[in-house]
């Protein structure tokens, strides 16, 4: 087994005034050359925007970015002529593939917004663009774990160019859980905490760490308190 924990307060940070964002992994003005992705997970940034602002129209080509609010409302709008909303409870899927523009605005005049934006390296480049989105029951997540992304149309959750599969819980104290990966061999696990504290792996971890494990099977998590997770399946090369 071979771990790496990064703890909340060793990610980057970029404040902007109307964006707020602690980043995982290097990003923008944020470098850091032993931080710069886990396996094909490039991405993850823990962002905060100020009401009725946003990010203007940019582009993106060959990444698979998936966006998960947690508060409030996130508009968006892309160059294939789709205009959503995406709220807690949604998952958001964007195939940049040859090439794709978007622009993602708060939606609340007076709340802000919270997200995370995660890119995954794709596992072929110039695919068709593509966007979806889903709403999920997010009772179906207490005390087990509800899939959310997946390399499979028929599967639960959306559906990503890449050997990924993701999962979020939300765990009562004291509650434990068992996970079997999905490709043990090839993939290990980044698992992230929105709310609480875990143990992962005999790992302790606090409100927004974050925890890279690989070469191993099974993951063994146990709540110790009321505790929110995301966990990443990705290939590690």
């Amino acid at each position: 087994m071979n771990k790496i924990l990064h703890k909340a307060d060793t990610r980057g940070t970029a404040d902007h005034g109307w964006l707020y964002s602690k980043h995982t992994f290097s990003f923008g003005n944020y470098r850091n050359p032993e931080r710069m992705n886990f396996g094909l997970l490039r991405v993850l940034n823990d962002d905060t925007v100020s009401e009725a602002q946003g990010f203007g129209t940019h582009p993106h080509k060959d990444m698979e970015i998936i966006s998960i609010p947690l508060e409030g409302d996130l508009r968006h709008e892309d160059s294939m002529g789709n205009k959503t909303v995406i709220k807690s409870g949604d998952v958001q899927i964007m195939s940049a593939g040859t090439g794709i523009q978007h622009s993602e605005y708060n939606n609340n005049p007076d709340q802000k917004v919270k997200f995370l934006q995660i890119w995954v390296f794709p596992n072929k480049n110039n695919v068709t663009p593509r966007y979806d989105q889903i709403t999920l029951d997010i009772a179906d997540r207490k005390n087990k774990l509800q899939q959310v992304v997946s390399p499979n149309i028929e599967d639960a959750g959306v559906w990503i160019h890449q050997d990924a599969w993701f999962h979020m819980t939300n765990l009562d104290e004291g509650k434990e859980l068992a996970h079997d990966l999905n490709k043990p061999i090839e993939n290990g696990v980044y698992a992230f905490v929105l709310k609480g504290k875990a143990t992962i792996n005999h790992q302790p971890l606090e409100e927004r760490d974050g925890l890279g494990i690989w070469d191993i099977e099974k993951l063994s998590i146990k709540a110790n308190s009321y505790t929110e997770l995301l966990l990443m399946e990705v290939p590690m090369k």
